[in-house]
């Protein structure tokens, strides 16, 4: 019973002592100085460096060292309170903080892509989470909120504000916008900021709202009978932020939805293709039509036909346009328990066949000739051919940390080359995306091809083979000694 007596009055009114304590600390907590922007300073490079690193624990580091909380809270008490002066305070350290955290994280990840510290093949998870805000970020932002204020007017209750900074995420959301800005991502950029504007304006009004039940409005609820108006603000922004949000959660389920969908297709059609293994399947979206790019694991070449069925049967699944590359990645499956069979490859044997047996005639013995005699012949003279054979060469990297190397020209990637890395230079060359591709060997004897925009020979291509040209000197020798030895041999007349 003692349990229902404490919920019996919940919210207890804060003394007026304790009132004025409040929001003087508030008000501290909410002035831009030197303290204020060191911390936007430091917990913006933390989040960043975590983010591009795709580091959740770092990021949570940078959350608690935050400084963002108490002004958007020192909005939401300025506005039941009526204090123009922490209002204008307030907002101002959120924008200035803001577009400071902003600059810092665009900068730094301009400087990471411009070094070789880290590279992106993909946009890190811990991004991806932050461009598409729903309906439950809103939650644990109202959430977040009325746990930060209540835990502020409740001294006893200050050791959650550390989870409730982690909870409610202001720092990440504005170091995002930055990494979309330099990467040139607006997408990314517009999602984070998305987020961003509804946590500052969710925890904003939760705040005002456990701030007016506690008793800072300075015009009782049971004397002027209406809410503050600042209050109602609050509320319609947000319900306006509902939005966007709504939109892009339906957005975000419709593509999750068909994602889904097509990998399940993708996967059933290639069950009917004999020893085909699916390893990556990326889907983008461009106007009304959806392109893929299978990776695909075989031991046998899939044929053109095969493609095309796979195809329509996916256009035909998904009832809209789809363009289809499939990169194929030949490999051997071997078990040790079971050895290979060999194969026996039948050759060519020579057998004696009889020819036909000599018939006599009569011959009419032909009359002396002259001997024939050696006659002089040109010498043989040396004729240099070019035989195109590897040349040594290096790669020459000046911007990015690491270079694929492709199974062939945009094929799937079989390894890594970094710079200065000593290289084979084979002579094949193709043109591929508008770009000279040449095929090379690397040290771990690895055969693909790289853009030859990256490679720099150390010796020159070309070498020269000389080859002795055939004459026909030897061989009118040899007809010369077997005619000198024909002599006349007298036939007896009949």
């Amino acid at each position: 019973m003692s349990i229902f007596k404490e919920f019996k009055n919940p919210i207890r009114k804060i003394p007026f002592e304790q009132r004025r304590e409040i929001i003087s600390e508030i008000s501290d907590s909410s002035s831009p100085g030197f303290d204020f922007f060191l911390l936007v300073f430091l917990s913006t490079s933390i989040a960043t460096l975590g983010l591009i690193t795709d580091s959740a624990a770092v990021i949570i580091g940078a959350m608690l060292v935050a400084p963002l909380m108490s002004p958007i809270i020192g909005i939401g008490l300025a506005s039941i309170i009526g204090r123009n002066e922490l209002l204008k305070n307030s907002i101002s350290a959120v924008l200035r903080g803001a577009l400071l955290a902003i600059l810092l994280s665009a900068l730094i990840t301009w400087g990471n892509n411009n070094l070789p510290f880290v590279s992106f093949q993909e946009l890190p998870g811990e991004i991806l989470s932050r461009t598409h805000p729903s309906p439950i970020d809103l939650v644990i932002a109202l959430a977040g909120g009325l746990a930060a204020a209540y835990s502020l007017t409740q001294p006893q209750l200050s050791a959650a504000l550390p989870g409730v900074a982690i909870a409610t995420a202001l720092m990440p959301p504005l170091c995002t916008i930055g990494f979309g800005l330099a990467l040139q991502r607006w997408d990314v950029a517009g999602g984070a900021a998305l987020l961003f504007i509804t946590n500052t304006v969710t925890i904003a009004f939760a705040a005002a709202l456990v701030f007016f039940l506690l008793g800072f409005n300075p015009y009782p609820l049971e004397r002027n009978r209406k809410v503050p108006q600042s209050l109602q603000l609050s509320l319609v922004l947000i319900l306006l932020l509902l939005v966007p949000l709504t939109y892009v959660s339906v957005q975000f389920v419709q593509q999750a939805t068909e994602n889904r969908l097509i990998n399940d297709l993708v996967t059933q059609e290639m069950s009917k293709l004999n020893n085909a293994e699916l390893v990556d399947l990326r889907i983008t979206r461009e106007l009304d039509t959806i392109k893929m790019d299978l990776a695909v694991r075989t031991n046998s070449p899939i044929k053109y036909e095969q493609v095309v069925a796979l195809q329509e049967a996916i256009v035909e699944g998904l009832n809209q346009s789809v363009s289809l590359s499939v990169n194929q990645i030949f490999a051997e499956r071997l078990d040790p328990l079971i050895p290979p069979t060999p194969t026996f490859t039948p050759t060519n044997t020579s057998t004696a066949t009889p020819g036909p047996s000599p018939t006599p005639t009569n011959t009419i013995t032909p009359s002396p000739t002259a001997t024939v005699t050696n006659t002089a012949t040109l010498q043989p003279t040396l004729t240099p051919t070019y035989t195109p054979t590897p040349a040594q060469g290096k790669v020459f990297l000046t911007v990015i940390p690491a270079m694929r190397i492709y199974q062939y020209p945009g094929g799937p990637v079989i390894g890594l080359l970094y710079n200065n890395q000593n290289i084979t230079i084979l002579p094949q060359e193709v043109l591929y995306g508008d770009l000279v591709w040449v095929e090379i060997i690397d040290s771990e004897n690895r055969q693909g091809w790289v853009p030859k925009i990256y490679i720099v020979l150390n010796t020159p291509t070309p070498t020269a083979t000389f080859t002795t040209t055939p004459t026909l000197s030897e061989s009118a020798a040899q007809t010369a000694t077997a005619l000198s030895l024909i002599t006349h041999t007298p036939t007896p007349t009949p």
